[in-house]
This record gives structure tokens, sequence and C-alpha cells, in this order.
């Protein structure tokens, strides 16, 4: 008896719960954040990209705005040297915007950045002269050297998100490079954090 007792009770409350489905409001689910449309103006905005998720993220000051997907260098790990095909870990900035790009539009970022040039110099990879150019391109926000063995010209670009193709920049569709562009200027944060 005591067995039918439970099974009727769990029987009634499933019941009731189904009723109360049906009362529940009707609400559209939301659209995922990769397509909903990109409100306009953004203020404040910077940029995070998350490699293992290969997810850019916009915000507006702490707002979070919209995530994209990206691709990124084919070598594993942090940026060390030209050549190495991968995509740098640092806060950045964007110091250049190129719309002739062969990859759709380029937004090139401050790398390699001071912490960059310390380890090139402690390394012996760069010079003094060479580090102390890096330091100088970015106290005056600027494009840093990008011809040394520490490489450069490290950007977010369109062409595609088939898999990791990139010789270390952060690939995009052309359709959502377009939205950053329209948002971006020069001198805004872009961190890219393991």
């Amino acid at each position: 008896m005591k067995g039918g007792r439970k099974a009727a009770v769990a029987a009634i409350l499933v019941a009731l719960a189904a009723a109360a489905y049906c009362f529940l409001p009707r609400v559209a689910a939301p659209q995922p954040m990769e397509d909903r449309p990109l409100a306009l103006p953004v203020k404040d905005p910077r940029i995070v990209i998350r490699k293992a998720a290969r997810e850019l993220r916009l915000y507006d000051g702490a707002a979070l705005l919209k995530r994209y997907r990206v691709v990124l260098g084919r070598g594993e790990g942090d940026k060390e040297r030209e050549g190495d095909r991968r995509t740098p870990e640092g806060t950045y900035y964007v110091c250049t915007r190129n719309d002739r790009s062969r990859f759709h539009k380029f937004l090139g970022l401050s790398y390699p950045d001071p912490a960059d040039a310390e380890r090139g110099l402690g390394a012996s990879m760069i010079s003094r002269a060479e580090r102390d150019a890096i330091v100088a391109a970015h106290r005056d926000k600027r494009c840093p050297p990008w011809k040394t063995a520490l490489g450069g010209e490290v950007g977010i670009h369109g062409g595609g998100i088939g898999r990791d193709w990139t010789l270390g920049c952060i690939a995009m569709e052309n359709r959502d490079v377009d939205e950053l562009w329209s948002v971006l200027r020069l001198g805004d944060p872009v961190v890219i954090q393991p």
C-alpha cells in the first residue's frame, strides 16, 4: 500500500507541474548573441578575445554587447617570435585600420607590447633600440615596429572561420569584421586571453 501511495502522490505532482506549465506565459526564445544586430552607438568599445573558446567579445564599457566566433593562428600558446604562427596574448589596442586588406578589412593591433619587448630584449632577440622604439610607440598610441624578430602585423580581419588558418591573427566572418569596423577606432583596447 505504501508503494501505491508514493506512486499516486508522484503522479499528482507531475500532473500539477504540467498544468502549471500550461499557464506560464509564452516568451520567444532569445536569439543567439551572434545573430542579434549590434546596437549602435557604442560609446566605450573594447574587445576581449578568449583564445581557448575561439570567441571575441565586444563590450561597451562593462556591458557585453555581442560575442563572435573567431579562428586563430596555427601555433599553440603565446606568440614569441616572427614565424611561429601563434596568436599573441596580452593587452593591446587598435593601432591601424586597413579597408583594402586582402583579408577583407584589417584592424591592426599593437603587438608587440612593452612586456613582449622586455622579453625579447632579455632573450637577445631584439636590440635595446628596438625595445625602446616599441615602448615609445605604446606610450604615443602608435603601431610598434612590426619588422623585428618578435613579429608583428597581427590584427583582426575577415576571411572566414572554418578552421585555425592564420599566421597569428584573429580571423572572423567578413560580416562580423564589418560590424567591428563600424565601432572600433584607433586606440580602442583589445585584450587577448589564453
